[in-house]
């Protein structure tokens, strides 16, 4: 494993944790698979591990991984203060201590604003003084270092760099969205403040690998250098001084080990005119068939009505990227089949999703464009016939 340092020299790893994914064995969290994997990341050299209040049983399944291990001392823990919820002075302390006490740990060593959007939402923390707040748990060393997360656009991204004396920071980062969001231009400029920039979505939540168009699929297999599409996603990212750590949803033994090889051996100034003509092309023919720029982040989520709308965006895309047939059957199968199945027509375009959309995304729009293709009438037909019948539960 290779390591970046953060302000106070710090090696971080390449290579970080992304605990926002884990499995799930029915509705709780496979704790035995994800301590398998957590695990081998660590004894590979991760020291990276990134969750957040709002990623359900994340906190507590890490904690628990790492009292299981005792290996606290080999190990970053970022966590995120849900910002969005804070009204009052008290709810800082009470969601930092209930964090502290999900993770099994007296201290955060990367705690971070989450998902800070414009200044607004840092101006209002001011007003509750978290800023006398951060500067009271450094003292006792309970926090180690402060950041933010960010979605938005890159100018808001630059005002909220200058906002505070921030540690490091989290930004939406990869191929596809070098000049959205903070972008390329907020990375370096964050760089050029000696602020380590950790990387989340690299893959654009395994867009970049499981729903990459054929012809995309084809340019990557019949390229000499033989590598996977995240090998490609991964080493542009890495191919940046600039960028300090990169997160990755891992979710098999065999993804970690994989992860861990490229982390150990990429080199900076190792990618030529050539590779980056391939990411080009890449990114071209992603950009020819995709149909919603979703990450499958889920922050839209809850939909009042009920609409899973990550996953209608999952396989509208599929049907574009891959097959159409393929698409709608796995949005029958993986939505319109369960017991509880919430139909994008109860959408009753009150905007919530927008709202709390990272990419800014027209969803309202979007949900009945996806509703139209994924669900034809000859579909919805068939589907409201197999649903009275209650053929599958």
């Amino acid at each position: 494993m290779q390591y970046r340092n953060d302000r106070s020299g710090n090696p971080i790893s390449l290579l970080g944790f992304g605990c926002m994914r884990f499995t799930k064995k029915g509705n709780s969290i496979d704790l035995d698979k994800a301590e398998q994997e957590v695990m081998t990341a660590i004894r590979g050299g991760v020291n990276y591990l990134d969750t957040a209040y709002i990623y359900p049983g994340s906190e507590v399944a890490v904690g628990e991984i790492i009292k299981r291990n005792d290996c606290r001392k080999r190990v970053n823990i970022a966590t995120k203060l849900p910002q969005y919820y804070i009204k009052s002075e008290k709810a800082i302390d009470r969601y930092f201590n209930e964090q502290l006490e999900r993770l099994q740990t007296d201290y955060i060593d990367y705690y971070l604003m989450h998902m800070l959007t414009d200044v607004a939402a840092w101006d209002k923390l001011k007003e509750l003084g978290i800023e006398q707040w951060i500067e009271q748990k450094k003292k006792a060393g309970q926090i180690r270092n402060i950041g933010f997360s960010f979605h938005g656009n890159t100018e808001m991204f630059l005002q909220i760099l200058e906002a505070y004396d921030w540690d490091f920071c989290q930004i939406q980062y990869n191929y596809m969205d070098e000049h959205t969001q903070a972008g390329r231009k907020g990375l370096q400029a964050a760089a050029a403040k000696g602020i380590p920039v950790i990387i989340m979505e690299p893959l654009r939540g395994g867009k970049l690998v499981d729903l990459l168009p054929e012809k995309a699929k084809g340019l990557i297999a019949a390229n000499p250098k033989k590598r996977t599409p995240a090998e490609w996603a991964f080493r542009w990212l890495w191919e940046q001084p600039e960028v300090t750590c990169v997160l990755s949803g891992m979710n098999s033994v065999e993804m970690v080990n994989e992860n861990v090889r490229i982390a150990s051996e990429v080199q900076i100034g190792e990618f030529t005119e050539t590779d980056y003509a391939m990411i080009e092309q890449i990114r071209q023919e992603i950009q020819n068939t995709l149909k919603v720029g979703c990450t499958g982040c889920g922050y839209c989520m809850p939909c009042p009505k009920g609409i899973d709308i990550p996953a209608a965006f999952r396989c509208y895309n599929h049907m574009y990227t891959e097959k159409r047939g393929g698409g709608r059957h796995e949005y029958l199968q993986t939505v319109c089949l369960q017991k509880e199945f919430h139909e994008i027509a109860r959408c009753v375009e009150c905007g919530k999703c927008e709202s709390h959309c990272p990419q800014h995304l027209e969803i309202r729009k979007k949900l009945k464009e996806a509703d139209k293709e994924l669900l034809p009438f000859y579909y919805k037909i068939g589907l409201k016939i197999v649903r009275k019948l209650h053929l599958f539960w």
